[in-house]
């Protein structure tokens, strides 16, 4: 997991074009968005990551910085 790369995706792209990518890496289809990592898996990572980051501001109305720390909190947890 690459918090730049999560941050880049939120910035970039709205959240139909980041659920086409997610959509896209699941069918193992070429994206039609730029994602960093090593492999599809490793993209479908940050996909899924962003998608919850943007969800997370709408409901929220917090900044991208503040949804990525609760994002990497959320997953610090869910692993410690």
């Amino acid at each position: 997991m690459n918090l730049t790369a999560i941050i880049e995706l939120v910035e970039r792209y709205n959240n139909h074009e980041l659920q086409q990518a997610e959509a896209d890496l699941v069918e193992d289809r070429p994206t039609t968005i730029l994602i960093q990592g090593a492999d599809q898996g490793e993209q479908l990572t940050h996909v899924l990551a962003a998608l919850w980051v943007v969800q997370y501001i709408k409901e929220s109305d917090c900044s991208v910085p503040d949804a990525v720390r609760a994002y990497a909190y959320r997953v610090r947890n869910s692993i410690g």
